[in-house]
């Protein structure tokens, strides 16, 4: 399979999120301000092409085997079944063997990888079945209010029903799992804890409630505004108990599953349990910036080497050279912690 891309303090990457376009459609106020956002030019955006070449290298060379599609909003790039199928096609290690059903049986050679897409969902009644058909399989969908007016004031956009039924074309496609991300805001949403819950029994999806982290572009960001994960997870036991799933591995969500067996919720404790120590992840943004943090400060430009006939090899040691750099952890909440310079939608989630 390769050399294994492991950082200096013995952590394995296998997980590399790609953000497809700086764009989106919404403007949730943790993400991007409602106004004065400067795109980057389209010419400076990665084509098809080079994404799948940074992900081949990553997939073939390093054993990566797991992808995440992220934007901005992924779907408002156009034509993006054409990108999900060439990354579907990717098989760790470079072999050709069929796609197996799920990540613990892409670690051999020639598996493919484990693809899926986070998402607003506005889109996805349209796009869905084509993305399925691409390759896609997984699906993490974001909403932050099942009320109208709140789901407003948050995005800027009156789209809660588009989000909605979003969610019903992706379970009618097939994807499996279908999650809900929510970001949850001191004093905005954090008394639909329960209401969300509920909902993800309901529709048979998987909630995951995320603390607001330190990346909104209008730096409104405090402590005081994050509802830490206890409280989340105290909330919803009091009313539908809840009992703790054990081999969480590198994966950024704690699991709780229902003890009655309606399904589960996650919970990512971002700011007040930190799983830095596990993490396994890079991020290549839009425009070919690698970054081996979401709070990195710096980043490795690949687009030169993409655009100015840098070989395979070149690619492989630029990126091994930023792995190398990554840090114990973020340090959110202690006096070392360093704001990064890009707002959540610059980076890609």
């Amino acid at each position: 399979m390769g050399e294994a891309l492991i950082d200096s303090y013995g952590r394995t990457v296998r997980d590399l999120r790609i953000s497809v376009t700086d764009r989106c459609n919404f403007r949730c106020q943790y993400c991007m301000p409602e106004e004065g956002m400067v795109w980057l030019p389209r010419t400076d955006i990665l084509t098809f092409e080079e994404i799948e070449r940074v992900a081949r290298v990553c997939v073939e060379r390093f054993g990566v085997d797991s992808i995440r599609l992220t934007g901005g909003e992924p779907t408002v790039r156009a034509h993006l079944p054409t990108l999900v199928a060439k990354l579907a096609a990717l098989r760790v290690g470079g072999g050709a063997d069929g796609v197996g059903d799920g990540r613990e049986d892409r670690r051999e050679d020639g598996r493919g990888v484990d693809l899926a897409m986070t998402t607003n969902g506005a889109s996805l009644r349209l796009m869905a079945r084509d993305l399925y058909d691409a390759g896609l399989r997984r699906l993490n969908i974001s909403c932050d209010s099942l009320q109208r007016e709140r789901f407003l004031a948050i995005t800027k956009r009156d789209a809660l029903e588009s989000v909605l039924d979003g969610i019903d074309a992706a379970v009618a496609a097939g994807f499996d799992p279908v999650k809900l991300n929510c970001v949850l805001m001191r004093g905005i949403n954090d008394d639909e804890i329960v209401d969300f819950a509920r909902f993800g029994r309901e529709r048979g999806v998987r909630v995951r409630f995320i603390e607001f982290m330190p990346l909104d572009a209008s730096d409104q960001w405090s402590a005081n505004r994050v509802v830490p994960g206890a409280e989340i997870v105290a909330a919803i036991d009091a009313v539908y108990p809840l009992v703790a799933v054990e081999g969480r591995g590198s994966q950024p969500a704690q699991r709780y599953r229902y003890r009655d067996g309606e399904g589960e919720i996650g919970v990512i404790a971002s700011v007040s349990a930190p799983f830095c120590g596990a993490c396994d992840r890079i991020r290549l943004t839009a425009e070919g910036q690698l970054r081996n943090c979401l709070f990195a400060v710096d980043e490795t430009d690949l687009r030169p080497l993409l655009r100015g006939g840098g070989g395979d090899e070149d690619l492989a040691a630029a990126i091994v050279a930023n792995v190398g750099r990554k840090w114990a952890g973020h340090s959110i909440n202690k006096v070392t912690f360093i704001r990064p310079a890009r707002s959540m939608s610059q980076i890609g989630g």
